[in-house]
């Protein structure tokens, strides 16, 4: 059996509301892990003395106070202090999103905003302590291409060829999709252009309500089996539960525009050969 995930969860500072820190502890005890949780008004030296003595494997700060620009990094600080910077420091609370940039150049690991499912926190930790758990969860690696929907690639592509000068990587019919594409390179990623080859085409459904124009956002990653499955575990909702041959012979798959503000995304994972 594994050894259980220890958390400590602190409330740094002044700030005397709780019930979020008591919701996440709980939280997290109900996925099997060990919560520390250290009460009110404690000082940054007191969450690392209490993080180094408990002997966690990570410290979440929680702040409605508008101090944790001052707490969080003290906290981080106290850890490197007393040698145990190896553990991580995670934060949320009521923090603006533009101080997150800040916090992360601190040391904080991560910091979540409100509205943040408690299953994703409880998930991230999970991930982040136990190293066969974080397959799947790294970054995009880059844009990998922007899909533009065209009613015929011999009208569209003169003005990426001829007027902005790209050059032109490849055609292919992807019949799975239903669609003849053609990608042009810019930069370390390119733009794919997508003709309907028939009716029943995505992309011609696509036109058919929105005319033609931007249709997709496709990002490079790895192991894109087990992105999806993460995906699953915490509900974002996906066109493609399992990933499918694209074009260029990749694996790919869509997640549903609900999960991203109405943008649909594709992940892509080349072969390391190509």
């Amino acid at each position: 059996m594994s050894k259980k995930i220890r958390a400590l969860i602190a409330k740094p500072g002044l700030d005397g509301h709780d019930r979020g820190a008591l919701i996440i502890a709980q939280v997290l005890r109900d996925h099997g892990m060990e919560v520390i949780y250290t009460g009110l008004r404690q000082s940054p030296a007191q969450i690392a003395q209490a993080a180094v003595q408990e002997d966690v494997d990570v410290v979440g700060l929680s702040s409605l106070s508008g101090a944790h620009r001052s707490l969080f990094p003290k906290v981080v600080e106290q850890l490197k202090e007393r040698n145990a910077d190896d553990i991580p420091v995670i934060g949320g609370g009521v923090i603006p999103a533009e101080d997150i940039p800040f916090l992360e150049e601190q040391g904080v690991k991560k910091v979540f905003t409100p509205g943040t499912p408690t299953e994703a926190i409880a998930n991230y930790i999970k991930q982040l302590i136990t190293p066969d758990e974080m397959l799947g969860t790294e970054p995009p690696e880059k844009i990998a291409h922007i899909g533009v929907a065209v009613k015929k690639l011999e009208d569209a592509m003169p003005f990426y060829s001829n007027i902005l000068g790209l050059p032109l990587k490849g055609v292919e019919e992807v019949s799975s999709e239903g669609v003849k594409v053609a990608f042009f390179q810019i930069g370390e990623t390119s733009i794919e252009l997508l003709e309907p080859t028939s009716e029943e085409s995505p992309i011609f459904k696509f036109m058919e309500k929105k005319g033609e124009g931007i249709h997709h956002i496709a990002f490079e990653v790895s192991e894109i089996e087990a992105r999806l499955q993460r995906y699953r575990d915490q509900d974002v909702p996906l066109i493609n539960d399992f990933p499918k041959e694209g074009a260029n012979g990749a694996k790919v798959a869509f997640l549903h525009p609900k999960a991203a503000n109405g943008v649909l995304y594709e992940l892509c994972e080349h072969s390391e050969e190509e």
